[in-house]
């Protein structure tokens, strides 16, 4: 035999040992076309994937799998599966189904995670025992020492099932829950349900009942019926705390769009009295509205309108208008100053001052900044120099208003084009929000780490993203510590209380 034949022949044997592991087969010398032909690949020789631990060694096959046109790689049967073309077959095999499909199978883990107790902390060394002895020594202050014991409340929070007590039980839609709005001391919410021939049916969840520590909430007897559908919502302090509730109606047809101010006493039956002040202002489709709460603007409310601001005297009528060249989402007025804050679709967020007049241009406008989609939810903290925005690409920042400069980014949220609130306690020093993707988050407020994710108890939809409301004592200052999700999953056991509500009349409490 020839020199050169052994040559080439040990030359090829390296060429062959060097392919990926992936390409070797060793079962016999097929290519790779005739391995995938048939709509299905051959098997594979990599590490097989444990079917019992899936959250650990799912990610890492998913990594080592290369991706191949028109193939699909399951991670469970670990092998390639021809993308089918959805137009032609009754269950097509297509990326979007996939990627739904491993959505629903990652939220049901993750409700069965969250069923287990917690066994380790998110922060290092942080269990109760630890921060005790650090606070009897002096070494913890006391600030810092709530902060951490709030944290370890959240991880040990549990889910249980909340009832809801209501006379209507004609209707089968009585807790399917579009919109829900607690009240300052988070005792009352009120709550907007579609209604099957069209418009809305509004009422009042009273948690009262929760403070004797039963998992049971009560709905009023008198609903407010309406065949317009119910765009914002915010509780008004007319003659007293969240005496009133405010309501942006969307016009239909020939009707124009309105601003109801309805008294919160209208919606129970018990009581005898005569309903206060009950108003309706004329107005164009309204994005958002707001309460103002500090007496040199008192019984003022705004309304974010395309391309305009409205500040309105609830008593006398009297508007003052404000020209913008984008759609207001968001609004909220600062306590301690008769300011309104503004969020955008254009991602502007500018402040107005109300002791001004209302001048041409944007001369009126006090600090303005910009984040880089349409804000969905803006929120000013206590101390009025630091505000929460939320936008449409899911970033939430924390803008120093002195300075006009974001100092702190929560990761996290999902948003791609849903109109998403958010929610502060700042006595907790906690952030929550929930994403599109039906996940309800909670950070820390001073250094944004995520602290719990909760599934939704259902399977994601665009129709059925859950609504949340915190409160840390449910049900009032002697209520039972717990949380809950009003429709008709509560849970409770920690000092925190969450109430969220899905689209499909259900609710979990964590």
């Amino acid at each position: 035999m020839k020199k050169g034949s052994w040559r080439d022949r040990d030359r090829d044997r390296k060429r062959y040992n060097r392919r990926p592991e992936w390409q070797r087969d060793h079962s016999g010398h097929r290519t790779q076309e005739q391995r995938y032909e048939g709509g299905a690949a051959g098997p594979s020789h990599r590490t097989q994937v444990h079917t019992g631990d899936t959250s650990s060694s799912l990610p890492e096959a998913q990594a080592a799998a290369p991706e191949l046109p028109g193939f699909y790689f399951d991670p469970e049967k670990n092998r390639y599966f021809r993308l089918l073309p959805g137009h032609n077959n009754c269950n097509p095999l297509t990326r979007e189904g996939l990627r739904k499909k491993e959505q629903e199978s990652q939220r049901v883990r993750l409700l069965e995670e969250d069923e287990q107790p917690r066994k380790k902390s998110l922060r290092a060394g942080l269990n109760s025992t630890l921060l005790l002895q650090k606070r009897h020594l002096g070494l913890l202050p006391e600030r810092s020492y709530c902060r951490l014991i709030h944290e370890l409340k959240v991880s040990s929070m549990r889910r249980h099932k909340l009832d809801v007590q209501s006379s209507d039980s004609s209707s089968p839609n009585t807790d399917n829950f579009r919109l829900i709005v607690a009240d300052s001391a988070c005792e009352r919410v009120f709550t907007v349900n579609d209604v099957e021939h069209g418009g809305c049916k509004c009422g009042i969840m009273n948690f009262r009942g929760c403070s004797k520590g039963s998992l049971s909430v009560e709905m009023c007897d008198n609903l407010h019926f309406t065949n317009r559908k119910v765009n914002s919502i915010c509780w008004a302090s007319v003659t007293h705390s969240d005496s009133h509730v405010l309501l942006c109606l969307v016009g239909i047809a020939e009707t124009p769009g309105c601003v109801s101010l309805l008294p919160a006493s209208l919606f129970s039956n018990s009581n005898p009295d005569q309903p206060g002040m009950l108003c309706s202002f004329k107005i164009s489709t309204a994005w958002s509205c707001a309460w103002c709460l500090n007496p040199q603007a008192d019984k003022n409310f705004s309304t974010g309108l395309s391309r305009r601001v409205i500040v309105t005297d609830a008593v006398t009528g009297r508007r003052q208008t404000y020209g913008i060249s984008s759609d207001v989402l968001a609004q909220q007025f600062a306590l301690r100053a008769p300011v309104l804050y503004n969020g955008c679709r254009s991602g502007e967020i500018f402040s107005i001052d109300l002791r001004q007049r209302a001048r041409r241009g944007s001369g009126w406008k006090g600090c303005r900044f910009f984040q880089d989609s349409a804000i969905t939810s803006v929120r000013i903290l206590d101390d009025e120099n630091y505000l929460l925005a939320a936008d449409m690409l899911g970033k939430i920042k924390l803008w120093d208003l002195r300075v006009t400069r974001a100092v702190q980014q929560y990761e996290g949220h999902h948003n791609e084009h849903a109109y998403l609130p958010l929610h502060v306690n700042e006595p907790e020093g906690l952030l929550l929000a929930v994403g599109q993707d039906c996940y309800t988050r909670m950070w820390s407020l001073g250094d944004g780490r995520l602290l719990r994710t909760i599934p939704s108890p259902h399977p994601a939809g665009k129709d059925s993203v859950p609504s949340v409301v915190f409160s840390s004592q449910l049900g009032g200052c002697r209520a039972c510590r717990g949380c809950s999700w009003p429709s008709a999953t509560t849970c409770t056991t920690s000092p925190t209380t969450v109430t969220t509500r899905t689209g499909r009349g259900r609710a979990l409490t964590c």
